[in-house]
């Protein structure tokens, strides 16, 4: 029931598309906070009401583990900035959501530990989601007309990881729990999102 009403406040902002009239919604919160399981109902209930939507989870356009990690500089800021190539991203992403009719993008193989193109091909009218953590930094968060902060408490979230990934706390601790702390003290995503969902 919870899971359900969490839907309908979504569905209630996403407006009727008009043709020619994409919507930019974002899904934003910390690892494991269940942003992608939520995107998935959202998509699920959309799609059988027969609504163009287009998913992209920020997670999908990482860089290169050579550009992210043992750099020069903190665990925390490596996570934060350049996990992500955020200017990049601003320009090839962001920018083209509402006026291109293909995105060219750089996707992230996990297996190669590279960057493969990936040519998207955006309908003239449609619901855009886009998922994935700190999505409300000063670059990006312009871009979008709707943003819903998914908040959810650290425990909770790290017993959400696999046993051998909990098993690695010196990690959360120097990489991810401090840049999260740092998105917190510097953005302010609870106070700065449309809608805050407890989760």
């Amino acid at each position: 029931m919870y899971l359900e009403n969490k839907l309908l406040a979504i569905l209630k902002v996403i407006p009727e598309m008009e043709q020619g009239q994409r919507f930019i919604l974002g899904i934003d919160g910390l690892s494991r906070s269940g942003k992608t399981t939520l995107v998935k109902k959202v998509e699920d209930y959309l799609r059988e009401k027969n609504v163009s939507v287009c998913i992209f989870h920020l997670d999908d356009y990482i860089v290169e583990r050579k550009r992210r990690y043992n750099t020069t500089y903190d665990e925390w800021y490596e996570y934060y900035y350049l996990q992500w190539d955020v200017e990049w991203l601003k320009d090839n992403l962001f920018k083209e959501l509402k006026v291109a009719k293909e995105l060219h993008l750089l996707q992230y193989d996990c297996n190669s530990d590279t960057q493969q193109l990936q040519v998207v091909e955006m309908p003239d009218t449609c619901l855009i989601i886009i998922e994935g953590v700190f999505l409300q930094r000063s670059e990006w968060r312009v871009f979008f007309d709707y943003l819903i902060y998914l908040d959810s408490a650290r425990d909770r979230r790290l017993k959400r990881e696999s046993a051998v990934t909990q098993k690695n706390i010196s990690k959360f601790k120097m990489r991810y729990w401090k840049a999260e702390d740092y998105y917190i003290e510097t953005v302010s995503p609870i106070e700065q999102a449309n809608l805050v969902i407890l989760n």
